[in-house]
């Protein structure tokens, strides 16, 4: 067994061919070898398995028994591996036609999916797009690990260099406090009211984007209160409705939370939020991530 274990597929197929024409001229021209590197070949071959496989003689080139015996079990090795390489082309065939789109909060927006969609089968009618849902625990919803092609992210993204993105929607940051909070009884709230409140806060992998939503650059060095973390609009509903902080939400964020118990208010001197599609640089000249992002960027325009 262990003199066979390290032969390659080449040297099999050198074999039949000589073995399909009997001749070695005849075989190195179909395989576009020269005949003294296919003679080499097969001999190292018959080295390796310990028996010759051809007779070498006067009338011209004969297989042995141990090469009639090996033959039909080549040619099965090299029937099997093109079926193999067929099945991975095809699979490569089928991963590049295949976008996989990142989100951790469905976008909502007046119906900004299907109307990318739309205009992106249009142009590639054999694509096959792919949702992922991803935890708030990735800021840029699956595109760092190679998880999603393109995704809808909240900026500022970190490590930002990596990413190229198109702006989808600029919408003010809104507070979502209980019904019963203090400051929900006001129709606007100065962000210095909220210094000493409890915030919700997305997780410490997040990075630069629970920093953005805790209002750290406006803090002008105050450090933020986290009364909880959140992971997710679900958790974020419970946390409002249990009083264990406030939290800033994008406005086309707003009706996944104010369910009930939950309002919303607008607050001064607080920048805008940006929704963006986002992909890596790297992948830019890729025709399916360029054709969403030329699909959304038009969306976009049309919306405005």
């Amino acid at each position: 067994m262990a003199m066979t274990s390290d032969v390659h597929v080449r040297d099999l197929r050198y074999f039949v061919t000589v073995a399909e024409e009997l001749h070695f001229t005849r075989a190195a021209e179909r395989l576009y070898v020269s005949q003294p590197a296919l003679s080499k070949q097969v001999r190292a071959l018959e080295r390796q398995l310990g028996v010759e496989l051809f007779h070498r003689g006067p009338q011209g080139v004969t297989l042995t028994e141990a090469g009639a015996a090996l033959l039909p079990h080549a040619r099965e090795v090299l029937r099997t591996w093109a079926e193999g390489a067929a099945a991975l082309e095809a699979a490569r065939a089928a991963a590049r036609g295949t976008l996989v789109v990142g989100m951790s909060t469905s976008p909502g927006r007046g119906g900004l999916l299907p109307a990318i969609r739309s205009r992106f089968t249009a142009d590639h009618p054999a694509a096959v797009l792919r949702l992922r849902q991803v935890t708030w625990d990735d800021p840029t919803a699956g595109l760092a690990d190679g998880e999603a092609d393109v995704a809808f992210v909240w900026l500022p993204l970190p490590d930002p260099g990596r990413y190229g993105w198109v702006v989808v929607a600029e919408e003010p940051r809104l507070v979502a406090l209980p019904e019963g909070h203090r400051l929900a009884a006001r129709d606007e709230v100065g962000l210095d009211d909220l210094f000493e409140e409890p915030f919700l806060a997305l997780p410490s992998s997040a990075g630069v984007l629970r920093d953005h939503w805790l209002a750290l650059p406006e803090r002008q060095g105050r450090p933020p209160r986290i009364g909880a973390e959140i992971a997710g609009t679900e958790e974020t509903y419970e946390a409002l409705v249990a009083g264990l902080g406030v939290c800033l939400v994008a406005s086309g964020n707003a009706p996944l939370i104010t369910l009930g118990g939950v309002v919303t208010r607008p607050v001064r001197g607080l920048s805008p939020a940006r929704y963006a599609l986002a992909w890596r640089r790297e992948d830019e000249q890729r025709a399916l991530v360029r054709g969403y992002a030329r699909a959304c960027a038009r969306v976009v325009v049309g919306e405005m």
